[in-house]
Formats: structure tokens, sequence, C-alpha cells
């Protein structure tokens, strides 16, 4: 069983948000049969088995083993992954484009972002199981307290010449065999318990906003 995976069949991210057959997904993090997850769930077996089929035929789920019970056939399903990701490609005509959001300052235009990536890195991912490759990528996660809004706005102009230094110092057009990859910075309020209460109180836009970075942020 995968981590995680990347829904993007519209079918398929369909069939997954039905409340009823999320909650068996859930329960297929271990194999189990249409029986068992009936009496789990208060499901019938027959309204069971009808949902598990159709996980089963968008690659939700996948087929362990078969075990003889009496005079039947048990068939032991679990879920190909233990979590999932729906790509925008799943809802191609309404999918994000960052080329369509111009204001890099705007948290819509990290949204955006955010989405080409997962689209992207869920078609890279899909292609090197296929080809029972490793994917190289790298990714950090990290927090940071700003004591003011001035502050947040230094850092990010400050993180943008290091980024941007760094990438004129390794790109290289005429290197043979080489391959470009996609950097993506973002920088974003943590969400707290209380974020949304003092979320308008923390960082007004009117604090900052000299032109900054691509990499900075603005509250929508």
């Amino acid at each position: 069983m995968l981590d995680v995976t990347v829904i993007d069949d519209p079918a398929a991210a369909e069939a997954s948000l039905d409340p009823v057959r999320a909650r068996l997904l859930a329960a297929l993090a271990e194999p189990a049969s249409a029986s068992t997850l009936a009496a789990r769930s208060g499901l019938s077996r027959q309204k069971a088995n009808y949902h598990l089929r159709a996980l089963e035929r968008h690659g939700l789920v996948e087929l362990v083993e078969e075990r003889r019970k009496g005079n039947c056939t048990e068939r032991i399903l679990r879920a190909t992954a233990a979590s999932y990701v729906i790509s925008p490609t799943a809802l191609p005509a309404v999918a994000p484009d960052p080329d369509r959001a111009p204001d890099k300052l705007s948290a819509r235009w990290l949204l955006a972002l955010a989405a080409r990536l997962v689209q992207e890195v869920g078609t890279l991912i899909a292609g090197a199981t296929a080809a029972r490759q490793p994917l190289a990528t790298f990714a950090a996660d990290s927090e940071i307290r700003f004591g003011s809004a001035a502050d947040r706005a230094a850092f990010a102009e400050e993180l943008n010449g290091a980024v941007t230094a760094l990438i004129a110092k390794y790109h290289d057009e005429r290197a043979e065999g080489g391959r470009p990859h996609r950097l993506v910075l973002a920088l974003h309020p943590s969400v707290t318990r209380h974020s949304e209460q003092h979320h308008s109180e923390q960082y007004h836009p009117e604090q900052h906003h000299p032109e900054q970075t691509s990499g900075q942020t603005k509250e929508t």
C-alpha cells in the first residue's frame, strides 16, 4: 500500500467523494472482505459489495487474496493507498492556472501554484511508479514566528534574493543531459485554533507593501 497517491481521473474522484465509499476506503487501510465491512459499517452485504466494486473499478481498492468460505469464495480487498489527494486534472475545465493570476503577492496565486504542484508531482509519481524508478525530489517544511509584518516582508525579500542567487549559480542551459526542475517557494501564516479570530488583526495589507518579492504573499 502506498502512503499517499493522487487521483486524477474525474470518475475516480467522484467515487472517492461519496461519503459511504470514503468510509470504506478508510476502513480498508487493513485488508477486509465485503461481509466484514458490512458488519462494521451497518451496510447490507450487497450494498457493501456495490460500493467496493465501484472503488475497485477506479483503482482505489485492490484484491489481496481470495479465500474459500464454505461454498463461497470470499474476496479480501484493501485500499491502494493510506491517503488520497485529488488532482486539479480531475476538474480540467476549472483547474487553477497560475498563468491566469498575475498577482504574485496574492494568496490565491499561491493556491494556484499549490494546485499545479499536486498535478505535476502526481504525474511524476505515476510515471516513476510505472517505470519502477525512484523520483528525485526535495521538500522542506518549517515554521517561523515574525515579530511584525515588516519583519515578514524583509524575510521574504532576503529569501527571494538568496534563492535568486542560487538559481543563477546552478542554472545551466548548456549542460548535456541536464533536466529542468521546478522550484516553488511559499510563505503563509500558520493555521491555528485562533487564526480565524485574529486573522484581520495580525497582518493588515496596509502595514507593508512596497513591491516585494514573488515569494511573499498577502491575505486576500
